[in-house]
């Protein structure tokens, strides 16, 4: 069981002490026999490089392979390079199948044929099958571990069965219902399974309004799925209706976590497995190609401030109040960004809604655009005693908000039908909108006013 967050505490503080007075038989003992697999990852992924590299080598070799299993990708890729083909094969020996190929795909090709060739024929054949489909597939996701029974046997017969296995795979909560041809039928679940006689036939109690997944649909729409019919596990079948694979609610567990740390981490242009204590350099390289992105879209907005300098030299209280049409539309738009990006995630948006939303959201612009600009306009009054500075900011941001909010509701779905994650680029492309069209009507409007 894992530790609490304060128990995880005070072992992190222990250990750290440890490793300072080079103590290593006591931190080799706390982390093998004091911690979980998942608290000695949570522990090295919350350790700077030098420590973690201390840590991973009092692990136990029975160990690593779990362990691996819970760290992010960038610090498992970091410690699987550091494997040769044999030493990965002992670890990973009792992986199950979906566990195995995650962590193979992070492998070159070539030392994924060593691990392949380390392999019997039958394990060698269904890592490949997994191989051969998409990642972010449910052929990627599903675990080919499936315990399968025919419709014509009777419950007594499963039961004798299910008594030979030594254990059942994790998370079976149903025994899946094939033909002779492995065509996909039906589900028997557990406890349907205890409840009816012995002497009733598979057919007979099986349910058959399950819909099994194809193996082509997407891991969002899987975890929609799984979301909409509280699903523990559900079975994958090809385009001949034969069944695959099943998958479990463990893997879509992880899923909305990735997509949710995706969503989060892109808005920064980072990855979703960043390492936090990552070398400096490696830091730094990932971080400048998000900072030029936003350096070229500065320069955008820049540039129209420059077409109206000589109207910003004459009437000083624009430089004043730019800032605020800017910062007003881009929260508003980022509002509706957020909004449709979550919309789109969890399969709300699609081509029938989608004008109404864009209506509503320019309601909606359009209301905010009216209150917040007669707010900021009596303000601008007041300040400088000028009437027309306080109509041409309120016209402004009236004019900005509408826009942010349109931009808000419809970048994301321009963005994703030509296949560009909205989450990663939405909010460059949004800023830079907001601060054009803030700035182009503030600074349009006052030369109009003031020629």
């Amino acid at each position: 069981m894992a530790q609490t967050s304060e128990g995880m505490k005070s072992q992190v503080e222990i250990l750290g002490e440890a490793l300072e007075s080079g103590s290593f038989k006591q931190v080799a003992r706390i982390l093998n026999h004091g911690l979980s697999p998942t608290d000695i990852a949570h522990l090295l992924e919350s350790s700077p490089p030098k420590e973690r590299n201390l840590l991973w080598k009092l692990v136990d070799k029975d160990l690593e392979g779990e362990v691996l299993l819970y760290l992010n990708d960038d610090i498992r890729a970091y410690f699987l390079s550091k494997l040769n083909a044999q030493e990965l094969a002992s670890v990973t020996e009792d992986f199950e199948t979906d566990d195995l190929v995650d962590l193979l795909q992070q492998l070159p090709d070539t030392v994924i044929e060593e691990v392949l060739h380390s392999m019997d024929a039958q394990d060698r054949q269904r890592i490949e099958e997994v191989l051969s489909y998409q990642e972010d597939t449910a052929g990627g996701l599903m675990n080919t571990d499936t315990v399968t029974i025919r419709p014509d046997i009777s419950i007594d017969v499963v039961l004798r069965y299910l008594r030979r296995h030594k254990s059942l795979p994790e998370m079976t909560d149903s025994l899946l219902v094939v033909n002779r041809k492995d065509d996909f039928i039906g589900v028997l679940p557990l406890t349907t399974m205890l409840v009816s006689s012995p002497n009733a036939t598979v057919r007979e109690v099986m349910n058959t309004d399950i819909e099994a997944i194809p193996v082509e649909m997407t891991r969002t729409d899987i975890a929609t799925l799984f979301e909409r019919r509280d699903l523990v596990s559900a079975p994958v079948v090809n385009q001949n209706g034969k069944l695959v694979g099943r998958i479990t609610i463990d893997d879509v567990v992880d899923v909305i976590r990735e997509d949710a740390d995706h969503s989060l981490m892109s808005m920064a242009g980072l990855d979703e497995d960043e390492d936090t204590f990552a070398p400096v350099m490696k830091t730094a390289k990932r971080r400048a190609v998000w900072l030029g992105i936003n350096l070229i879209t500065a320069f955008i907005a820049s540039a129209v401030i420059g077409l109206f300098e000589q109207t910003i030299e004459k009437v000083v209280a624009l430089a004043v109040l730019m800032p605020i049409v800017a910062s007003m539309g881009g929260i508003a738009g980022s509002q509706a960004l957020t909004l449709v990006i979550r919309g789109i995630a969890v399969g709300q948006i699609g081509g029938s809604n989608i004008r109404w939303l864009l209506s509503k959201e320019f309601v909606v612009g359009a209301l905010n655009g009216v209150l917040w600009a007669s707010v900021v306009s009596v303000a601008a009054i007041a300040w400088f005693n000028d009437p027309k500075i306080g109509i041409i900011i309120a016209a402004a941001m009236l004019i900005n908000l509408i826009a942010a909010a349109l931009a808000g509701t419809s970048l994301p779905l321009l963005l994703k039908a030509r296949n560009i994650d909205p989450a990663l680029a939405g909010g460059v492309i949004l800023t830079t909108v907001t601060d054009v069209v803030g700035f182009m009507s503030f600074l349009g409007l006052a030369t109009i006013m003031y020629a």
